[in-house]
């Protein structure tokens, strides 16, 4: 019963306590009306008197990497099958666009373009970069993969423009650049093709200096010899694909496992074709030409299949290109971004009603306390260490 008694005294002291705070509101009310309708009308002012910022926009849709016509045929190249996952790995390329929009390369040459340093009165070029980060907003739309760049500035002719000019000189960057499939597959397939080449005259050359006489002719090495060359070739071309596979792979994936099984498989049929070869009885000068025309028939395979997926990857990359396709051209814009003077003149006026009726709160409630003999030593000794914090008493 007596802590009932206790409870309902401690609520009634809490419905005191809330009417006195209304109270103190109400006694202050011409204060907390005001003044922050003073500092809203002074926040609006002062936007008045701020130059304004205009905000212009540009979307494109970046270049996208199609279905080559190469897909069906690496299929049905076995070892060679992979070479183009190796060298495409373009898993989001919105993303990567937005990187090249953000880089230092396209950042440097917008201000040299368009003379930012001058522009925005800075002497130094990492300087001159900030700003223009500052002033710039590159995002990649989750859904339709559009990239929106945004550009703040005080002029808006020039705002479109600088828009317009991060497009532009991203085009520039990646014609220098081989980012889509098609383009990473003729450059590896050329430089393949390259080092087969060499590969090719070389063995022709020492093919046609072995010299071919009657009994070298005799031993009618193709049938046995096109087999060998082709499983090296094999065996080349799934070495170059796990060379490949390591820059975007562990050697835990499953897909890396299973290319090296088939790397395995390929050596244990290389070296029974080997044994085979060698049971044949040859004399030294049939081996050698043997030998020779083994060498000669691999680097034909190796160059016939590194010939025909350089022609289609160059195909490919004709018809795809790297091209950026703008939907909207950044426009000066009409209307200016900011400063939002509404916005503005209200969130200033509601945090200035905040931060008074917290101080109102604050100040009655120091005057209660130093009425209260009590409160009124404690508040002394918050004064002292105040003081004491600051080094103004010791």
């Amino acid at each position: 019963m007596a802590q009932l008694d206790q409870d309902i005294a401690r609520e009634g002291d809490d419905d005191i306590d809330l009417v006195d705070l209304m109270q103190v509101a109400a006694d202050n009310l011409r204060l907390l009306v005001i003044g922050p309708l003073t500092a809203g009308l002074l926040a609006l002012g002062i936007c008045f008197a701020i130059a304004p910022t205009f905000t212009a926009t540009t979307k494109f849709l970046p270049p996208q990497q199609q279905q080559s016509s190469a897909a069906a045929m690496l299929q049905s190249l076995g070892a060679l099958g992979g070479l183009a996952g190796a060298a495409g790995g373009l898993k989001n390329p919105a993303d990567q666009y937005v990187a090249f929009v953000k880089s230092e390369s396209v950042q440097d040459s917008l201000i040299e373009r368009f003379s930012l340093k001058d522009r925005y009165d800075q002497r130094y070029l990492q300087d001159a970069r900030k700003d223009l980060e500052r002033n710039t907003r590159v995002s990649a739309g989750a859904k339709d993969g559009l990239i929106t760049v945004e550009v703040d500035d005080k002029d808006p002719a020039f705002a479109a423009q600088l828009a317009n000019g991060h497009v532009e000189e991203l085009q520039k960057l990646i014609s220098r650049l081989a980012l889509t499939e098609a383009q990473q597959r003729r450059m590896f397939f050329e430089r393949q093709l390259a080092a087969a080449k060499n590969g090719l005259v070389k063995a022709e050359q020492a093919l046609k200096a072995s010299g071919l006489n009657s009994s070298a002719l005799k031993a009618s090495p193709q049938a046995t010899v096109e087999g060998l060359a082709r499983l090296k070739a094999a065996i080349t071309a799934q070495e170059i694909k796990l060379a490949s596979m390591r820059g975007y792979l562990t050697e835990n994936a499953s897909e890396f496992r299973q290319a090296q099984t088939e790397m395995s498989a390929l050596r244990a049929q290389l070296t029974r074709a080997e044994k085979d070869e060698t049971s044949t009885g040859r004399s030294p000068e049939e081996s050698d030409y043997v030998a020779k025309f083994r060498d000669f028939k691999y680097q034909e395979t190796l160059f016939e299949l590194f010939a025909k997926q350089y022609e289609i990857a160059r195909v490919d990359e004709s018809r795809e290109g790297a091209v950026i396709q703008v939907l909207d051209v950044a426009k000066p814009p009409e209307r200016k971004s900011k400063p939002k003077k509404a916005i503005v003149a209200a969130t200033t006026a509601l945090a200035t009603g905040f931060l008074l009726l917290l101080w109102i709160f604050v100040r009655n409630a120091v005057r209660n306390a130093s009425a209260d003999h009590e409160s009124a030593k404690k508040l002394d000794r918050l004064r002292r260490s105040f003081r004491q914090a600051l080094g103004r008493e010791r």
